[in-house]
């Protein structure tokens, strides 16, 4: 019974592994079994059986789980990746608009700057125009005062053959050399902005110091015109006050001896001028300076033709040096019969042969001897003023002579009635002999200014 169990064991075997291909399919598809053992590991698969080592088992388990690890990663990058370079496109734009903002900037501080130097350089250039416009109005000015002819001229006899003496202290005309300012422009002045545009940053602290040495020059130069022109106010008013001063002392002196102004004026030569009336007039924009010097050659004009005037009255010293008499005007005992006898002029205290001038423009009328006065010269001076030099020893004009102030009519002697060397001096209007010493007052009050 055991062996039919047997063979019906081994048959059933044999039947079941005759129907195992119809159910290997379903077989198929079960997942392989790794079996561990202490020499390594078994996979199992669809009835076969693969041994691994423990390194080899170790080795493919590491490289399954590094290739699920980097297939994760690369699946987290895919998924972030589009994010990540949304970002940095964004972080890169944001860096070059700031970059493009700070050249943005820094251009529109250049320009700012250079405008800025454009609009200094331009405000220079008008600053010098005005410094060297104003100069030239100066330099014309200095040449107008220098041309002014000295006020205090008198005509007075000057000595000749003597040293000229000291000039008087007067106003002094102020010189067109010391009044000018010569201003030399910095040598950057035609220097063109652009080419150091690009280094404006670098240069700026050299540039400001630059302005201000050149913003210090232009003060320099307008406080030295400022000097130059109160300079030339100060000459300008001092020479009108001398030439009005003078204008009312002729005045006076005319009006002081009674002579009439008209008539000595009728009585002045007419030498040869001429030329069409031009009226004296002011330009609408004249300053002060213009309407100063207006009035003073008016009242030059007025000056000169009292001096032409005053050419024609003898109230100058007849002999040169000190004026020492030796008679006076009016009465007085006469020398040779000591009775009182008038004297009709002056007698000067002379040496032998010193020259004698006379004392105004004028014709000469006598020339010769005349009595009491020995050798004698009379000159008509118009209006009827006359002047008369007595006691000459030698006489040096002629009758009908025209003579100027100064000139030498003879020379002091001692010819007629006179005890000794000196010249008799008289002044006549109107053929009545009047004190000369009033005259000399005059010409003393003219010299004093």
């Amino acid at each position: 019974m055991s062996s039919r169990s047997g063979h019906h064991q081994k048959h059933h075997h044999h039947q079941d592994h005759g129907r195992a291909p119809a159910r290997r399919p379903a077989a198929h598809h079960a997942a392989p079994a790794v079996a561990a053992s202490g020499e390594g590991y078994t996979l199992v698969h669809a009835g076969k059986q693969v041994r691994f080592g423990p390194v080899v088992f170790w080795i493919a388990v590491g490289t399954v789980v590094l290739l699920g690890m980097w297939s994760a990663a690369t699946a987290t990058y895919f998924a972030f990746r589009d994010d990540v370079l949304t970002r940095l496109i964004a972080r890169q734009a944001e860096m070059q608009y700031a970059y493009e903002d700070r050249i943005s900037e820094l251009r529109a501080k250049v320009d700012r700057t250079t405008s800025r130097q454009l609009l200094d350089q331009e405000q220079f250039d008008q600053k010098l125009d005005q410094i060297l416009k104003r100069q030239s109005t100066l330099e014309s000015r200095a040449t107008a005062l220098g041309a002014m002819p000295d006020a205090t001229s008198t005509g007075s006899i000057k000595p000749q053959g003597r040293a000229e003496a000291a000039p008087s202290s007067g106003t002094p005309k102020p010189s067109p050399i010391s009044d000018t300012v010569i201003f030399v422009a910095p040598p950057d002045r035609e220097a063109r902005l652009e080419s150091r545009a690009p280094l404006i940053a670098k240069a700026q602290p050299n540039q400001f110091a630059k302005a201000q040495g050149v913003d210090n020059v232009l003060v320099r130069l307008q406080t030295s015109l400022d000097q130059v022109e109160r300079r030339q106010v100060a000459a300008l008013s001092s020479v009108e006050d001398g030439i009005e001063s003078r204008v009312r002392r002729m005045r006076g002196v005319i009006s002081d001896l009674g002579l009439n102004m008209s008539q000595l004026e009728a009585a002045v030569p007419r030498s040869g001028m001429g030329g069409p009336y031009v009226p004296v007039k002011l330009t609408p924009d004249a300053g002060a300076f213009e309407r100063q010097l207006y009035r003073i050659n008016i009242n030059r004009a007025q000056m000169q033709r009292l001096n032409q005037t005053l050419a024609l009255v003898p109230y100058r010293k007849p002999v040169v040096g000190e004026v020492e008499f030796t008679s006076g005007f009016g009465v007085r005992s006469d020398p040779f019969l000591g009775r009182p006898a008038m004297h009709t002029g002056l007698d000067f205290r002379a040496a032998q042969g010193d020259p004698v001038r006379v004392t105004a423009n004028g014709k000469v009328v006598s020339a010769g001897w005349a009595g009491g006065y020995g050798r004698m010269v009379e000159v008509d001076h118009g209006n009827g003023l006359s002047t008369r030099y007595g006691h000459l020893s030698e006489i040096g004009v002629k009758v009908g002579e025209y003579v100027k102030i100064g000139q030498v009519i003879g020379a002091v002697g001692s010819t007629g009635r006179s005890t000794g060397p000196h010249l008799h001096y008289e002044t006549r209007i109107d053929g009545e002999a009047v004190d000369p010493q009033k005259f000399l007052r005059a010409g003393v009050r003219l010299s004093a200014g």
